[in-house]
C-alpha cells in the first residue's frame, strides 16, 4: 500500500471510529449515571441547619429508623424550581420523609429565603456551601434525591426534579417494599 493511500485510509478509520464512539453515546440517558454508593451507607456527614430554622441541621444518624428521601438543592438551581411544588405534595400527604442538603448558596440567607418563599417540604435542612456533604453523597448537579433505607444505606439515586411519573413508577414502589422488608 502507498503512503498516499495511508494518509488517506488512518484518518477516515480514526473519524469512523469517533462517529461510532459518539452514536453509541448519544444514545444513553444522562440522568441514568452510576450511582456509587447503591447498596452502601450513607457516609459521615454533619450540616449546620440554616438561618432561621429551629431545628439541628442534618447528619447521617437521622437517617437512621425511617425510610427517608434526602434531596439536594439550591436557590440558584432553575430545576430545583420545577421539583419544589411535587416536593411539597409529598409532604402535604405525608408519604415520606424528606430531609435535604442545602448546596452551593454564595449567600447564607438565600436558600431559607427561597424556602420561605415557594414553601418548606423538608422535615431536617443542613446547610452545605462548602459542598463537603455533596461530594461524600457524589452529588454531580442540583436536584438530586437519594432514597435511604431504615438502616443509612442509599437504595437509589434520582438525578433531575422529581415529578409525579417518577414517584408512581419508581420511587413509591421502591419505598413500599423497603417498608415491607424492615416490618417484622
Amino acid at each position: 500500500m502507498s503512503n498516499k493511500r495511508l494518509l488517506f485510509i488512518i484518518p477516515l478509520l480514526v473519524f469512523m471510529i469517533l462517529v461510532g464512539y459518539f452514536a453509541v453515546g448519544l444514545t444513553k440517558d444522562p440522568s441514568r449515571l452510576p450511582n456509587m454508593l447503591a447498596g452502601k451507607p450513607v457516609p459521615e456527614f454533619t450540616l449546620a441547619p440554616l438561618l432561621g430554622r429551629d431545628d439541628k441541621g442534618f447528619s447521617r444518624t437521622d437517617l437512621l429508623d425511617d425510610v427517608t428521601l434526602v434531596n439536594v438543592f439550591g436557590s440558584w438551581c432553575v430545576a430545583c424550581r420545577v421539583e419544589h411544588p411535587f416536593l411539597m405534595a409529598l409532604r402535604e400527604n405525608n408519604q415520606i420523609p424528606i430531609h435535604a442538603i442545602d448546596w452551593r448558596e454564595e449567600d447564607p440567607q438565600a436558600g431559607p429565603q427561597w424556602l420561605k418563599r415557594f414553601g418548606d417540604p423538608y422535615t431536617l435542612v443542613g446547610d452545605d456551601p462548602k459542598s463537603k456533604a455533596a461530594i461524600s453523597f457524589g452529588v454531580t448537579g442540583a436536584p438530586e434525591t437519594f432514597l435511604v433505607d431504615k438502616k443509612g444505606v442509599v437504595r437509589f439515586k434520582h438525578i433531575g426534579p422529581l415529578n409525579d411519573q417518577v414517584w408512581q413508577s419508581t420511587l413509591l414502589p421502591l419505598v413500599q417494599q423497603l417498608r415491607k422488608e424492615s416490618t417484622p
